[in-house]
């Protein structure tokens, strides 16, 4: 495939996105500080995103989808169930299995933080239109999966594809990528977690 756009055009884009990504890491971190006071980190944060939305996994489950070590998924899970945010127990079919949810305290956690982010990128946001946004998600899926697609472990990767903004996974949705996202499949691309109303 021959490029058309000149490569100097390319890396502006590249530039581009990558500082977009940081400054909503930024943003992100920033809203969990207000609503956790430094009690959580965003690697934890995600956790419980995961656990809010999964219920059945093994501790290496955890770790590819946080991009740690077992151990420090290990690690992470015990901080979460000391900090009592967690419940965890074995699975009944699978000894090394855990079967992890949200406590009161966890799930009201996380509701705050999700209503604290979402007043926030409303007001970042809020000029844009919802067909340029869709437009754009439509360019960035599009390339994401065009990237991924040419990698030579394309089927073994999770992207933790929108764990923050969305339920859908593109690329399972594109291929039988391996996804930890949507370990409680139900059939129809699922799991047993809230959708957003995008995916509705």
């Amino acid at each position: 495939m021959v490029m058309t756009s000149p490569p100097d055009v390319v890396h502006d884009f590249l530039g581009s996105a990558q500082i977009f990504t940081n400054a909503v890491n930024d943003l992100m971190e920033e809203q969990l500080h207000e609503v956790a006071d430094d009690q959580l980190t965003f690697s934890q944060l995600k956790l419980l995103k995961m656990v809010s939305l999964t219920d059945g996994y093994t501790v290496s489950d955890v770790a590819a989808f946080l991009g740690v070590s077992n151990a420090a998924a290990s690690r992470a899970v015990d901080r979460l169930v000391k900090r009592e945010l967690v419940d965890r127990a074995e699975a009944e079919t699978d000894r090394r299995a855990v079967r992890l949810s949200l406590t009161e305290k966890g799930r009201r956690l996380l509701e705050s933080y999700d209503a604290a982010s979402d007043r926030v990128l409303e007001r970042l946001f809020g000029t844009l239109s919802p067909e340029q946004l869709r437009r754009t998600a439509k360019l960035l899926d599009q390339l994401s999966v065009t990237i991924v697609e040419r990698g030579a472990k394309r089927g073994q990767m999770c992207m933790r594809c929108g764990i923050h903004f969305r339920y859908r996974c593109l690329l399972r949705q594109s291929k039988d990528h391996i996804c930890h996202f949507h370990l409680q499949d139900d059939g129809n691309g699922h799991s047993g977690g809230k959708r957003s109303k995008s995916d509705q």
